[in-house]
């Protein structure tokens, strides 16, 4: 199992891969085009941390990506910058359980986003398979305990 850490930081657009920590930040690469840039602790929030409201529930970033993943075939998803009807309709197809009331339209546009990101970056299948792992590890872990 590879340790890839995917994060979003504030006011950077894109996705960057975690390389190494530093005394007062972090330093990151662009999935995209490799630039590397520094950032402070306090702009940055890993992906495997995000949930999405659910009416019963929170429902990990990764199982949307997966979700989407499985209805696109890991292909590209529909354009982040969609109408607001088009992407509920999909978000509707893709994660029927979840919140109109906390999930937002500029939420599902970020999803959508990152999701090709990670698809276009060639990332998203080590990913998902990263956190499909870590999930089944946790799992072993509780059954011992």
């Amino acid at each position: 199992m590879s340790d890839l850490r995917i994060i979003s930081i504030a006011g950077k657009p894109g996705l960057f891969k975690l390389l190494t920590t530093t005394k007062s930040g972090i330093i990151a690469e662009n999935l995209l085009d490799r630039k590397r840039i520094m950032s402070p602790f306090t702009n940055i929030s890993a992906l495997d941390e995000i949930a999405v409201y659910t009416y019963d529930d929170e429902i990990p970033l990764w199982k949307v990506f997966q979700k989407i993943a499985d209805k696109e075939k890991f292909e590209k998803s529909i354009d982040h910058k969609s109408s607001k009807s088009i992407l509920e309709t999909y978000f509707r197809e893709i994660l029927p359980e979840y919140d109109e009331d906390r999930l937002y339209p500029s939420h599902m546009k970020k999803i959508v986003q990152w999701y090709n990101i990670l698809q276009q970056s060639g990332v998203l299948k080590t990913f998902l398979q990263n956190k499909i792992e870590q999930e089944a590890t946790s799992e072993e872990k509780q059954e011992e305990n």
